[in-house]
């Protein structure tokens, strides 16, 4: 059993030693304000959208970018750009109530694996750094894009030279729909990043010295494909020992092993009972 708490993390979280990992399961109870139905953030889920609500082959129904990368030779990589702009950019959602956590503590440092809004809204109200992964770029050795909030929802792009270290970083790996829209998507986007990522390219300087020795807490993320593990893997890199804790209520096997290479102890949790021990029950009935 366990000796670290959800309390003891929820403190970590709020005095930055922990550092915040969403993955798709930070969005639930996020609904479409007109139609009421869930967004769509994990791998099945995205995949059902792009498909207009219809399962793909096997083969393709394994993770989203395979299906994206499908889409992309069929349809060009606009479609893929397209869907992600109609679900992220353009239809409207209800806030996450992990989000209205966050907003109570608004952590120093959080990756979003996800590609919505809701991050950049809940820190809305003050400046900070966004990090938004790019990929199959020309022009440039670095497959990332920098921009500094500067107030009434706008982003203004900074360089590494000019980054002010005392600010929030918002790190969304996966891209976002603001400033504009952009995205990681594909298996060729996936490759892309993750070979560039691999080599450094991928992660600004400034926050190669922050993230050292920074433990993490995986929050709504499963470890199942590899995909997600590797960019996840190369993000986290140079951390503490142990390297955190995820939480994953019904663990696979192949999660254990991971898990257990990499450093990082499951807990056998779920983001509403996060939420439960922060105060925010009303989260179970979302």
């Amino acid at each position: 059993m366990s000796e670290m708490t959800l309390q003891t993390l929820l403190a970590g979280v709020a005095n930055n030693t922990i550092v915040p990992y969403l993955g798709a399961g930070a969005l639930a109870g996020s609904v479409d304000k007109l139609s009421g139905v869930a967004i769509p953030a994990d791998s099945d889920s995205l995949i059902l959208a792009m498909n207009g609500g219809k399962p793909m082959s096997a083969r393709l129904m394994w993770e989203f970018p395979r299906a994206a990368m499908d889409v992309e030779l069929k349809r060009g990589r606009k479609a893929v750009h397209n869907f992600l702009e109609d679900t992220y950019g353009k239809r409207k959602w209800t806030r996450a109530p992990l989000h209205d956590w966050l907003a109570s503590i608004e952590p120093h440092y959080v990756i979003d694996s996800n590609r919505d809004t809701q991050l950049q809204d809940t820190y809305a109200d003050q400046p900070h750094t966004l990090i938004r992964g790019t990929a199959r770029i020309s022009g440039t050795n670095y497959r990332f894009v920098l921009n500094e909030y500067v107030g009434s929802g706008g982003y203004r792009e900074i360089t590494q030279e000019e980054v002010n270290p005392a600010l929030p970083i918002l790190f969304k790996p996966m891209g976002s729909p603001r400033p504009d829209a952009n995205y990681i998507a594909s298996d060729a986007d996936y490759v892309d990043y993750i070979t560039e990522l691999m080599g450094g390219f991928a992660i600004p300087d400034f926050l190669k010295e922050y993230r050292k020795g920074k433990q993490y807490l995986f929050i709504g993320m499963r470890l199942q494909r590899d995909t997600d593990r590797m960019v996840m893997s190369d993000i986290t890199y140079a951390s503490a020992e142990p390297k955190g804790w995820a939480l994953i209520p019904q663990p696979s096997d192949k999660e254990v092993r991971f898990c257990a290479r990499q450093g990082i102890e499951i807990i056998a949790a779920d983001v509403v009972d996060l939420l439960e021990a922060a105060g925010f029950a009303a989260a179970k009935a979302a």
